[in-house]
């Protein structure tokens, strides 16, 4: 029903951004003698801010059409090369034959589209092949293809691992540093020829009672049961996965903005006052980030319930009770793959100590296959992004990788 209302809502508001957006355009095309009226930029800043607010954001591109390899300019084309579905490893292969390191960046199943690290697989692409899972919006999925649980998670990272080979490195941001590090023990304790070189876990809840944030008090404080019952919604007939259960992306898009609202209050406030006074770069620059962060994506009901329960509320990777597939998950079992954690000192959603905690489980690894680095004066969205990122981050990353 919830599901239901909010589609309904973007319904009842389209003539009134259809009105904006004729407003916007009338007071701001140079041939309109309204352009030249007095409070004309305020009248275009308002529209354009209403517009902003309404409008339906789709999933972005990655935008990434080369890069530079050895000073030289090499053109990037994007390949799905393995499709599930819910989600499709995409290989942006690079025009160019160099033995460089294949990764495999696992992107945050949490609401965000797979392009949040853009600048991630940007900094990556100049010395490293790069593949992505690519995770797909819960309601394109017909009911059809079945459920997706916790486990099928693991099960496509380890699939995902197998296709690319045992000179794999695997980075995972935030979320996904838990299914990794459960796809590698299984892999490691079943003795598979294909184990990862590295696997790279940057700012993420392997174990959310070390310092825990505003996240993972929001995910204790409430029973299994009200998530069930209060944000798992059935996806509306308009939609190629109408009535499986969800957890909405709009829902956890209202999450994000709630944790920092006055920052974005603050954001959207110097939008308006950039437009007025006519500075368009930084207006631009406005649109590319909220263009990027308000683009959300559903989750399908059973893996957003367990990792909840299992990873949030009972910890059992951390307290060695996590099983897929009734297998038990011993990161113990690691022995060949190399582990580096990365945190972000200022992290508001993964805390301090909750990435490192890997090195304690994987109490196999010999001291030379082990790395951890707290980055100074970064937070959660800084260790895989921006300059920090690029600079100081991404190289130390390249280094660790090329060692092993």
């Amino acid at each position: 029903m919830l599901y239901s209302m909010h589609e309904l809502s973007q319904l009842m508001v389209a003539p009134w951004s259809a009105a904006a957006g004729v407003n916007r355009n009338l007071f701001s095309h140079p041939l309109s003698p309204l352009s030249y009226a007095p409070g004309a930029r305020e009248v275009v800043a308002g529209a354009e801010l209403f517009l902003r607010f309404t409008r339906d954001y789709t999933k972005p591109a990655f935008g990434l059409p080369t890069t530079r390899v050895a000073g030289r300019e090499v053109l990037i084309t994007e390949e799905v090369v393995l499709e599930r579905p819910f989600c499709q490893l995409r290989h942006f292969r690079r025009e160019i034959v160099r033995d460089d390191p294949v990764v495999l960046l696992v992107a945050p199943l949490s609401g965000h589209f797979a392009t949040l690290l853009r600048d991630t697989v940007r900094a990556l692409l100049p010395e490293h092949d790069v593949y992505v899972t690519d995770w797909v919006d819960a309601k394109t999925v017909p009911l059809s293809a079945g459920a997706f649980h916790l486990d099928d998670y693991v099960d496509y990272i380890r699939d995902f691992i197998r296709l690319l080979g045992r000179d794999v490195h695997v980075i995972s941001v935030c979320q996904p540093t838990v299914p990794v590090l459960m796809a590698i023990s299984l892999m490691a304790a079943d003795d598979e020829a294909v184990q990862p070189r590295t696997m790279i876990m940057m700012g993420g809840p392997i174990d959310s009672r070390r310092s825990p944030t505003a996240v993972n008090n929001l995910a204790t404080r409430k029973p299994i049961e009200w998530f069930q019952n209060t944000v798992i919604q059935r996806v509306p007939a308009r939609h190629p996965g109408y009535m499986r259960l969800v957890y909405p992306g709009f829902l956890q898009h209202m999450g994000f903005v709630a944790m920092n609202a006055d920052r974005h209050v603050d954001a959207h406030w110097q939008y308006y006052a950039n437009l007025v006074r006519g500075d368009g770069e930084s207006a631009e620059a406005h649109r590319r980030f909220y263009d990027e962060y308000n683009a959300v994506l559903d989750m399908p009901a059973e893996y957003y319930l367990e990792t909840i329960r299992k990873v949030f509320q009972e910890h059992r990777l951390a307290t060695g009770t996590m099983h897929v597939h009734e297998q038990l998950v011993e990161p113990a079992a690691i022995s060949r793959t190399a582990l580096f954690t990365i945190e972000g000192e200022l992290d508001d959603i993964s805390g301090s100590g909750q990435t490192e905690v890997a090195h304690a489980l994987c109490s196999s690894l010999p001291e030379s296959k082990r790395e951890h680095f707290m980055v100074p004066k970064v937070g959660h969205y800084g260790i895989f992004s921006g300059r920090r990122w690029r600079e100081e981050i991404c190289p130390r990353i390249g280094a660790f990788i090329r060692s092993h």
